[in-house]
């Protein structure tokens, strides 16, 4: 359940930023740059410095690849920058699924539960106190532990950046390796949606089939909106998108071979010296409606008792004022 919440908070990220961009690409004019709100606040301090940093690194290169080139080393660049935040962001992520699966058994006992037919407000109430204690006797928090700062840092940044070549005619017109750059580019989209089809792939090695089947839905938006975007913009964008993805799959290969290994290794010696706290167990749900079930027909039998004794009250009651 946490691991859901968890991918769903990412899903939402990935949606605002395609959003932010679409929006961007649709009502402003490549020849026109924004000078107010929070397009002007952005390219002012992100995009302006960006593109002027890849218009430098193109002449730098020279030839007519220079500034494919200076699209993709900024790029990169920009991405190695923000990786150690990515990998901080990945370690509390493995972590967190690491110390969920300890868990598992007997948060599967608290879901079957709230599917129990006729259960109670109060009888719910009591599985999400179960859920809460839980948590905190084995030191887990109820959000996750992650955050979305990682993601938040670097959506402004990775808009600066499209800023950057959207809005210069310079980065847009050029060519790499024979492909124009101002164009819609199918076989830049292709290469983009490849990576990001490697990625992800990438990221499923030694993941659990049970939680595959939560992260399915991810690996097949991410290809989808990549190849959208990618088509959707010049072959410039699309180039960006590539490059960003190449250093995704460098990323995801550092998380899954190296840092995963690593932090499932270090919970496990955690566990050794700490074992899972038991809270809920099969005895004590069974027990939650059963006791419920008796004290629902204990409340029955009292009101029939109850009923029966007055009518027999009524009886003799009528019996005194006919002999009267």
């Amino acid at each position: 359940m946490k691991k859901i919440k968890k991918y769903t908070g990412v899903l939402a990220i990935v949606l605002i930023a395609a959003l932010v961009l679409s929006a961007c690409g649709a009502t402003n004019n490549p020849n026109v740059t924004p000078h107010s709100g929070i397009y002007g606040w952005v390219y002012q301090w992100l995009g302006k410095p960006l593109q002027n940093i890849m218009i430098h690194t193109a002449h730098m290169i020279g030839g007519q690849n220079g500034a494919g080139w200076g699209i993709v080393i900024i790029t990169v660049v920009v991405r190695v920058i923000l990786m150690p935040l990515m990998l901080i962001q990945q370690n509390k992520s493995v972590r967190q699924q690491e110390k969920m699966a300890r868990l598992q058994p007997q948060m599967k006992l608290i879901q079957a539960a709230m599917k129990h037919k006729g259960i109670t407000p109060q009888q719910q109430m009591t599985l999400s106190g179960w859920q809460r204690e839980l948590y905190s006797k084995n030191e887990m928090s109820l959000t996750g532990g992650i955050g979305c700062l990682p993601l938040i840092i670097q959506l402004p940044i990775m808009w600066g950046i499209y800023q950057a070549v959207f809005y210069s005619p310079q980065l847009a017109h050029s060519t790499f390796f024979g492909i124009s750059l101002s164009q819609k580019s199918l076989v830049l989209a292709i290469i983009a949606t490849v990576f990001t089809v490697i990625q992800g792939y990438i990221s499923l090695i030694g993941i659990p089939e049970e939680q595959k089947k939560t992260m399915q839905s991810m690996m097949l938006f991410n290809p989808i909106m990549t190849l959208f975007f990618s088509l959707s913009f010049s072959g410039a964008l699309a180039l960006y998108w590539a490059a960003g993805n190449l250093v995704m799959i460098v990323q995801q290969i550092i998380v899954t071979f190296i840092l995963t290994p690593q932090v499932k290794k270090h919970v496990a010696n955690e566990i050794k010296d700490k074992p899972v706290e038991v809270v809920v167990t099969k005895e004590k749900v069974d027990s939650l409606f059963n006791s419920d079930s008796e004290s629902s027909t204990s409340n029955e039998a009292k009101k029939e008792l109850h009923q029966d004794l007055r009518k027999r009250n009524q009886g003799k009651q009528q019996k005194r004022n006919n002999k009267k």
